[in-house]
């Protein structure tokens, strides 16, 4: 579907938390995640060459076949965006820019964020019309490219925002949700790598796969539980799931001192649960207040500890709440 172009065109990309089950979701049972309203911003205008320029990183790069190279991956950044530039009919003469807001690395979908905002923005600039799943969809180009074979749920949580349940053999189902989630997002500032956390607890899983499982199955239990209190409202259940958990991700030794220290600050505070988000192991916790007055608070508790912390409402859905 086709509409007018837009001279300059802007579209956002969200972060995302996972809110329960995950590494759970790499041996096949569901994760529970959340999109937050706050991302990457891409604005597409005319310009003589494709370019990208990504703000605050100071990076400029034309769309490149190559993969690797530059201090601060330029290459890959290239090869991006060369990669949804395939999905127009010629090659467009665009600058996009990119406004991120998200720290990179830490567990929060910033590359997958900065995908769904640029295709976003070039379909806009074009006049292409498509849904968020689709945009979503799209934007997986970009998302290979740093990632090889990722599971989408990044990019479907950036491109369609509020809850979502996701299962590799299923894919992505929105939860519908009975009021705001208020969330308090603490950032460790340790540097953590998917890839090795996810090796570990494989090779935790081939030493004792009975262990392991029992794990799993009980993360996809606490997903299920965690869903019913989305859809119900039940701020209590979805913070009692969120601790339980995180000890679950502490039996696989993914729970940092220092992201322990944080959690442990945010329920001193009065958060309703407080846990790791994403691959554990570094990077980032996720706490769960009752509204926003109380999400402040938490926040002041975690940035005493962490010396970085933000609030993020998750709405039912991120592209209404842009209308």
């Amino acid at each position: 579907m086709h509409a007018s172009r837009e001279n300059v065109a802007r579209a956002f990309g969200g972060g995302k938390v996972i809110l329960l089950g995950e590494h759970g979701v790499v041996y096949g049972r569901p994760g529970l995640a959340a999109g937050i309203r706050r991302g990457v911003t891409a604005t597409a205008e005319v310009c003589e060459h494709a370019l990208l320029q990504c703000e605050p990183w100071g990076v400029e790069v034309e769309c490149s076949a190559e993969r690797h190279g530059g201090a601060r991956g330029e290459a890959t950044l290239a090869h991006a965006f060369a990669a949804v530039l395939r999905d127009y009919p010629e090659l467009p003469k665009v600058r996009v820019r990119v406004e991120i807001d998200l720290p990179g690395g830490a567990g929060l979908g910033c590359s997958a964020a900065i995908g769904v905002a640029v295709v976003g923005a070039l379909d806009r600039f074009h006049g292409v019309v498509r849904s968020a799943q689709e945009i979503a969809e799209a934007s997986m180009a970009w998302e290979r490219v740093f990632h090889g074979n990722p599971s989408g749920i990044d990019n479907a949580v950036s491109a369609m925002g509020g809850v979502v349940v996701f299962r590799r053999d299923a894919g992505v189902r929105p939860v519908p949700l009975a009021r705001r989630l208020w969330l308090v997002v603490g950032n460790s500032e340790e540097p953590s790598s998917t890839k090795d956390m996810v090796a570990n607890v494989a090779a935790r899983h081939a030493e004792d796969e009975v262990w392991s499982n029992r794990r799993f199955d009980a993360m996809a239990e606490l997903c299920g539980r965690g869903e019913r209190a989305c859809v119900g409202g039940d701020l209590e259940a979805l913070g009692q799931a969120m601790l339980e958990n995180q000890e679950l991700l502490r039996d696989f030794d993914l729970v940092t001192p220092r992201l322990d220290a944080m959690c442990l600050a945010a329920l001193g505070a009065r958060a309703l649960g407080a846990k790791v988000t994403g691959a554990g192991g570094g990077g980032c916790m996720v706490a769960l207040a009752r509204d926003a007055a109380a999400a402040e608070g938490i926040r002041d508790a975690i940035a005493e500890t962490s010396g970085s912390a933000f609030v993020a409402a998750v709405e039912c859905s991120q592209r209404e709440a842009e209308t």
